[in-house]
């Protein structure tokens, strides 16, 4: 989940705050930008992002021909450094192999930043099969935490003024014919995964894909992330899906909580 947490403003950076804001405005659906579009995208000036753009391209992290920018390898660096060293994703590595070489599917771990679900330790896909893997089943993707079972799980762990204040700000987007984008009907879902203890999520997210996961808990008690299992309904029937991945799910999660 995410770890904001208050700061006073004397200690708030405020340079060092747009900088990362200009990094976060590179996505998929945007993938190189100029200074005018930079700035519609964070809501600087059009010459504090050119400064920015520029400053982050002279640090390695931007690419440039001069009028476009896109990202560098060197953002990897970051995330490399999370993944080599944050606990979580060391910790579930080994339930994710056990998972993977016991039932055929993709397995992933996830956590809740804001309106999305980041993936940040996977199985590594199918386990003896060459179908690629549903959209987003990889290693740090972020996909939308309204309409994924790992997102709905996380939600569910919220506090109820918690879950409200982030309701408030979702604005839920159909992206199948399935999508829940009822905001009274994501709050009775998300309060029904809480008291299953789990989500299931049937072609909300992707078409001919279907989903479960379960909370991670801390030996505190905290939900921490979520362990997710996803699938085509092609090939994995939703009776099957529900109760042999459903208690693989729950057996790795039990044995995960005295590390986490």
């Amino acid at each position: 989940m995410s770890n904001q947490s208050t700061i006073a403003s004397a200690d708030y950076i405020e340079g060092a705050a747009r900088s990362l804001m200009v990094l976060e405005s590179f996505d998929v659906h945007r993938q190189r930008l100029n200074a005018t579009q930079t700035a519609e995208r964070t809501g600087l000036t059009r010459a504090a992002a050119r400064r920015h753009l520029l400053t982050l391209a002279h640090l390695g992290y931007l690419e440039s021909d001069g009028q476009f920018y896109w990202l560098a390898a060197r953002v990897l660096r970051l995330a490399g450094s999370y993944l080599s060293s944050a606990r979580l994703p060391r910790a579930v590595r080994p339930s994710l192999r056990r998972l993977a070489e016991s039932m055929s599917g993709n397995y992933c771990v996830a956590v809740l930043d804001d309106q999305e679900s980041v993936i940040v330790a996977t199985s590594g896909g199918r386990s003896g099969s060459n179908e690629s893997a549903p959209y987003g089943a990889h290693l740090g993707s972020r996909l939308p935490a309204f309409c994924t079972s790992t997102g709905r799980v996380l939600l569910a762990a919220l506090s109820d003024t918690e879950l409200q204040a982030w309701l408030k700000r979702c604005a839920p987007t159909r992206l199948t014919s399935k999508t829940i984008t009822s905001k009274r009907e994501l709050k009775h879902a998300i309060v029904a995964v809480g008291e299953a203890n789990f989500a299931y999520a049937c072609e909300e997210h992707e078409i001919g894909v279907h989903a479960i996961a379960v909370p991670l808990f801390d030996s505190t008690g905290r939900c921490v992330a979520a362990l997710n299992m996803v699938d085509h309904i092609a090939a994995m029937p939703k009776t099957v899906l529900c109760t042999q991945g459903l208690a693989r799910l729950r057996r790795e999660a039990n044995e995960l909580r005295a590390w986490l």
